[in-house]
């Protein structure tokens, strides 16, 4: 069956039948409407160690956004959750600060994520240069 909704349902019912067109699929393109960590007042004081420029880097998915089926995202609120690959059910709720992978800088990824590699930090830390701490946990 095709998902070409001019062919799905005539103009005049087409809000009645389907009113979530496309909810739950994967277009490649879509950027989930987000703030930053900079923005969130708590977040900036949990991720003190992180400069300015950084804190903007890092995208947070607005509160009633659907997650991205598939896309691997980390819960600042839960750390200790780890990483999170969203079902196409899962929608960002005021207890959730998810960070899409897929729309970050991977060194500041592997430092929110607690990765301890120097070598996958890249920039962020100069080798024997005290790595900064990302405590995002209550």
């Amino acid at each position: 069956m095709s998902r070409n909704r001019i062919e799905q349902h005539p103009e005049d019912y087409r809000a009645d039948l389907n009113p979530n067109y496309l909810v739950g699929q994967n277009d490649g393109n879509h950027r989930p409407p987000t703030r930053t960590a900079h923005d969130i007042k708590d977040l900036h004081r949990r991720l003190s160690d992180l400069r300015d420029d950084e804190l903007k880097a890092i995208p947070v998915v607005e509160e009633g956004t659907h997650l991205e089926q598939g896309a691997a995202y980390f819960d600042l609120k839960h750390p200790e959750r780890g990483e999170v690959h969203a079902r196409a059910d899962m929608v960002a709720g005021p207890e959730n600060w998810y960070v899409p992978k897929a729309h970050m800088d991977y060194q500041l990824w592997n430092l929110i994520t607690g990765v301890d590699n120097w070598d996958r930090l890249g920039d962020l830390v100069d080798e024997g240069e005290e790595r900064p701490t990302v405590d995002a946990g209550q």
